[in-house]
C-alpha cells in the first residue's frame, strides 16, 4: 500500500490536535509531523514532540533553504510543516498525519496528489468560542482575531475530501479512523493490487483451460 498524507484542519479551537493524538494512539500504520512554530511554548507542552519551537530567525533560515513543505502566518506567528519529518514517515511505511491550517493545507494540496484532507467542524459557535477561551492563555484580542480566522477558514470546507462535526471526542476519532481505512483500499493506493490481480487472472484462465481440456 502507498502510504499517503492525511491533512486535518480546523479552525483554531476545532480539536484537530486532540484528535490527530487520540487517532496516532489507536494505529500503528501512521506517524504524526511535529510541526514547526515560532510562537513562544505553552505550559506542558514538549519541543519536539507538540512543536519544534524555533527562533523567527531559524524559521526564516530554513524556510529559505527549502527545509519547509509549507509554511503561514497564524496569529502573529509562523508555522510550518518540515519535509523532513514527512519523508521519514513516509519512508518507514506509514501515512503521515498533519494537522495545519487552511492555507497550509492548500500548499500541500498543490504538492502532493495523494494526499488525504479532512476538516473537522465545531458543532456551534458557542463551543468553539468557549474552547478558545477555555485555553486562558492569549489576552482577549487574539481570542477575538482567532474568531475572525475561524470564519474565514469555515470557507474553505468545500475544499476538502471529507467533513467531520466534532460533537464528541471519540466518535469524532472514530470516523476519523473508518476514512482512513476506506481510502487505504482505494485502488490507486495499492501499490502490489496490480501484480496480485494479475496472478489470480492466469490462475483463473489455466482453470478455465484445464476445464477446457477434460
Amino acid at each position: 500500500m502507498k502510504p499517503f498524507l492525511l491533512v486535518l484542519s480546523s479552525p483554531s479551537g476545532g480539536g484537530k490536535t486532540t484528535i490527530a493524538r487520540r487517532v496516532l494512539q489507536r494505529r500503528s500504520d501512521l506517524g504524526y509531523s511535529v510541526s514547526a512554530t515560532t510562537r513562544p511554548m505553552r505550559g506542558g507542552e514538549r519541543g519536539g514532540v507538540d512543536y519544534h519551537f524555533l527562533s523567527r530567525e531559524e524559521f526564516t533560515r530554513r524556510r529559505e533553504a527549502g527545509a519547509f513543505l509549507e509554511w503561514a502566518t497564524y496569529g502573529g506567528y509562523l508555522y510550518g510543516t518540515l519535509r523532513s519529518e514527512v519523508e521519514d514517515i513516509l519512508a518507514s511505511g506509514r501515512h503521515a498525519v498533519l494537522d495545519i491550517e487552511v492555507e497550509g493545507a492548500r500548499r500541500i494540496r498543490e504538492t502532493f496528489a495523494n494526499s488525504l484532507h479532512l476538516f473537522l467542524l465545531p458543532p456551534s459557535a458557542e463551543v468553539l468560542v468557549e474552547r478558545l477561551r477555555g485555553r486562558n492563555t492569549e489576552r482577549p484580542g487574539a481570542i477575538r482575531d482567532r474568531m475572525v480566522r475561524a470564519a474565514e477558514e469555515l470557507a474553505a470546507v468545500s475544499e476538502y475530501d471529507y467533513v467531520i462535526v466534532n460533537q464528541e471526542l471519540d466518535l469524532a476519532v472514530t470516523q476519523v479512523i473508518a476514512i482512513i481505512d476506506a481510502e487505504s483500499r482505494r485502488v490507486a493506493r495499492q501499490d502490489t493490487l496490480p501484480a496480485f490481480v494479475e496472478g489470480l487472472r492466469r490462475d483463473v484462465i489455466a482453470a478455465a483451460a484445464e476445464l477446457a481440456a477434460d
